[in-house]
């Protein structure tokens, strides 16, 4: 594979590294035994019923998206040590090259398109 290309995608995911994290740390704290996670923060609005009501709410959308996030921000590490590792864009399935536009479009891809149709058909 193209060196250029293998680094503007490693630019690419630094950036949205950068960006993920920035966002969970709006409303999450990295815990303290695992760096690599984050930890939704409970919001405090107030005493009162309707407060405490938006609370149980916007954690549980928290919770969620911390969620979301935190598994794209896995993908873009597992992807950055394969960078790494230089062992990028190898289908983990069978061995073979990923095709550089699926790369491209969606970086942490680990199948080719070949082995991904054949898990999805399984399902």
């Amino acid at each position: 594979m193209d060196k250029n290309i293998i680094t503007k995608i490693k630019d690419d995911l630094m950036k949205r590294k950068e960006q993920i994290e920035k966002e969970l740390s709006n409303f999450a704290n990295r815990n303290q035994a695992d760096k690599n996670d984050f930890i939704a923060s409970f919001p405090e609005y107030g005493d009162e019923s309707d407060e405490n009501a938006q609370e149980v709410s916007q954690y549980s959308t928290d919770v969620a998206t911390e969620r979301v996030l935190e598994k794209i921000l896995k993908d873009i590490n597992s992807t950055l040590h394969q960078i790494t590792k230089k062992k990028y864009g190898t289908c983990k399935y069978c061995g073979q090259p990923i095709e550089e536009k699926r790369l491209l479009i969606r970086p942490f891809s680990s199948a080719c398109v070949k082995c991904k149709t054949k898990l999805q058909n399984r399902k």
